[in-house]
């Protein structure tokens, strides 16, 4: 059983992750990784390489034959562009014996809307951030911009006046406005297994946050925050992992920020404090049943600091890396 990480661009500590969750599995499992861009510096840590399409561009069935071809049973998404596409077809894709740690897609579209996002949360009496493409219907002092659509750390704007809210929009595509709170962001990590039930959650504090990620962050034990963000995950059609971003502000309140349904870039953390979310997705692609396995969570709190890491090889080594790595696939 192969496993299929798309997007894999320089996410080297994820792909690290993936790997030994096969190796858990005591399995003679290849990771295969696919990116549209051929010089992804990923390439470099997978067994095999695909250069793969854009995704405007990939046929379902070409991709489905790929992944038959190279005994390919799982696929781990890790862009946020690419998750309507692989939701839409999640279903297909199982049909095919090929499963994708993926939520259904209009619980997709509605965590990538995040004027969508607010309406539910609300709807179901949860306490997330006032969101809206009007300015004026906030009575705040200071205010977030940012996109309605993807990733919310791109182009952000953040503790703005009014005014500077109203021209920092103009050079976003579809900008929305938040009020400004001030107070300490969280991320927390959940995996939801296939038939909806939540595995387990882990609380990180963001201790140091750039472009929209964060650096340092730490493990901590909130259970108040953990459980509130359960059940609303528990609520919606969720699979695999999922990241809910909240803030807490200075009176302790819980504010609901956004949720990214999948893998982040510093969640490795909390695998490493018992989250295990890849060796759970693979084992039930492998048809275990989670409830056998526990959850048991790391006693001592963990941090996780994020840094660039050279890698100098000769270049008969990189060849020799290279040789075997695939190459864009032509179904015949």
């Amino acid at each position: 059983m192969n496993v299929l990480v798309t997007s894999i661009s320089r996410k080297i500590p994820l792909i690290n992750e993936v790997q030994k969750a096969g190796n858990k599995l005591g399995i003679n499992s290849l990771i295969y990784g696919a990116d549209s861009n051929s010089e992804a510096i990923g390439k470099f840590f997978v067994d095999n390489f695909w250069h793969m399409p854009l995704l405007n561009e990939l046929k379902i069935e070409d991709l489905i034959t790929y992944c038959k071809s190279n005994d390919i049973k799982a696929i781990i998404p890790t862009r946020d562009g690419e998750l309507v596409f692989f939701s839409k077809y999640r279903e297909l894709l199982r049909e095919n014996n090929i499963n994708a740690m993926i939520s259904d897609e209009t619980t997709i579209k509605n965590c990538l809307d995040k004027l969508a996002y607010f309406s539910i949360a609300k709807e179901m009496g949860y306490p997330v951030i006032n969101t809206y493409v009007d300015i004026e219907d906030l009575t705040c002092d200071s205010f977030v911009v940012k996109e309605r659509y993807g990733a919310g750390a791109k182009k952000i704007g953040i503790n703005l006046t009014k005014q500077e809210a109203i021209r920092h929009a103009k050079y976003l595509k579809k900008p929305i406005f938040q009020p400004f709170i001030k107070g300490q962001e969280y991320s927390v990590d959940i995996f939801i297994d296939m038939v909806g039930k939540i595995k387990g959650s882990v609380v990180r504090k963001r201790d140091l946050v750039l472009n929209g990620e964060s650096q340092i962050t730490t493990t901590i034990n909130f259970t108040r925050l953990e459980i509130l963000c359960e059940q609303f995950a528990s609520e919606l059609k969720f699979y695999g992992h999922i990241i809910m971003q909240v803030i807490v502000d200075l009176e302790g309140n819980i504010h609901f920020i956004e949720c990214n349904p999948r893998f982040g870039g510093a969640s490795t953390l909390s695998i490493a404090v018992g989250l295990d979310s890849f060796y759970w997705f693979l084992l039930e692609v492998r048809g275990f049943n989670l409830d056998d396995i526990s959850f048991e969570r790391s006693k001592s709190e963990k941090r996780l600091i994020r840094y660039p890491k050279d890698w100098i090889l000769e270049i008969e080594e990189k060849e020799k890396l290279l040789k075997n790595k695939n190459e864009m696939f032509y179904p015949k």
